[in-house]
């Protein structure tokens, strides 16, 4: 049997905003599957943001560590870039090539989850 990851939780606390957000950055309108669940398919693993409180559930503590990156691997780095200068998120960082040899910018949505753009050309898997 061969794992696959199908699937990141990425927590939210207004599933409007974060609908609009994601569709708006990643140029796609995903799908409301519950009141608080709003799923993005990206490269067939689905990035499902999650407000638990419109889904009726308990809040509890949901945040990532501030190093805790969500990688999302794009062919139009700089294009992805310009949508985020226009939009809301917390943090944007410069394009910058890494020693490791990819070239990406990180950044921070607007509920401070730390989400990273990569050029798909340059992704480092470890190989």
């Amino acid at each position: 049997m061969k794992a696959k990851l199908y699937r990141v939780i990425l927590p939210v606390n207004d599933i409007d905003r974060a609908e609009k957000f994601y569709s708006d950055i990643l140029d796609q309108k995903g799908i409301r599957v519950s009141p608080g669940r709003h799923y993005f398919d990206i490269g067939g693993t689905i990035l499902a943001c999650y407000d638990p409180k419109s889904d009726g559930d308990d809040q509890g503590e949901w945040k990532f560590h501030e190093n805790q990156y969500i990688y999302i691997s794009v062919a139009n780095l700089e294009n992805i870039r310009d949508r985020m200068k226009k939009s809301d998120c917390r943090f944007l960082g410069e394009i910058e090539e890494m020693p490791w040899g990819e070239i990406l910018f990180y950044a921070n949505d607007p509920f401070g989850n730390p989400i990273c753009f990569v050029d798909e050309k340059t992704v480092f898997t470890g190989n």
